[in-house]
């Protein structure tokens, strides 16, 4: 049997807050948006909240707190994901210099997005690490049913920041608009944005 958490509210208010701080997450869906149009930065959105719902699972599980315990895991981790974010820099990069199509974006396949999304999230474990720190702090044991609660408490995040992204998404597609109408704009858009994953990656490493 799942408990629900009796503080749900409050979880909900602090999941949202943290959605809107800028940072790796944020910064793909609004890039996504404004590059690609409003459906790529939704894809986005939707690909990270399936790399969170492995990173709920291996909490529910207490396999994050093995991960963490082990620092040989966590720097491992820490270089797939620094490692994935360059190659996100270097496609970012060239695409500035590529053919541009009618929908004012270089042509991607929608599971790429979605792909590329769900492994960023994935291979990040500060996020692993988050959700260890961050979930059991809501979750009751008097109650009982401690991995239900923390998965409860997974998939409200997740539902949550899904929300904000996609406002975040809705409010970014205008600007892409704007960027769209020069091609000049798109490039200097794709070479910043590769600067930001570089950016990146390179605190993902050696933080």
């Amino acid at each position: 049997m799942i408990v629900i958490p009796s503080g749900l509210g409050a979880f909900i208010a602090a999941s949202a807050l943290l959605a809107f701080v800028p940072g790796p997450d944020l910064l793909f869906v609004l890039t996504e948006a404004i590059v690609r149009g409003r459906r790529a930065g939704l894809l986005a959105t939707a690909g990270l909240c399936s790399g969170l719902l492995v990173h709920t699972t291996a909490v529910a599980l207490g396999v994050a707190a093995l991960v963490q315990a082990s620092p040989m895991s966590f720097a491992a981790l820490h270089i797939l994901g620094g490692a994935y974010l360059l190659y996100l820099a270097v496609r970012t990069f060239r695409s500035a210099y590529t053919s541009i199509t009618s929908e004012g974006a270089p042509a991607i396949a929608t599971r790429a997005i979605y792909g590329r999304a769900a492994i960023m999230n994935v291979t990040n474990p500060k996020v692993l690490v988050f959700f260890l720190a961050f979930l059991p702090g809501f979750a009751q044991p008097d109650r009982g049913g401690m991995t239900g609660q923390m998965l409860v408490l997974g998939a409200t995040f997740m539902v949550t920041s899904a929300f904000c992204f996609s406002i975040i998404t809705w409010l970014a597609h205008p600007i892409g608009g704007w960027i769209r109408r020069s091609s000049m704009r798109q490039v200097r858009l794709n070479q910043a944005a590769s600067l930001v994953f570089v950016a990146l990656a390179a605190k993902l490493v050696w933080s």
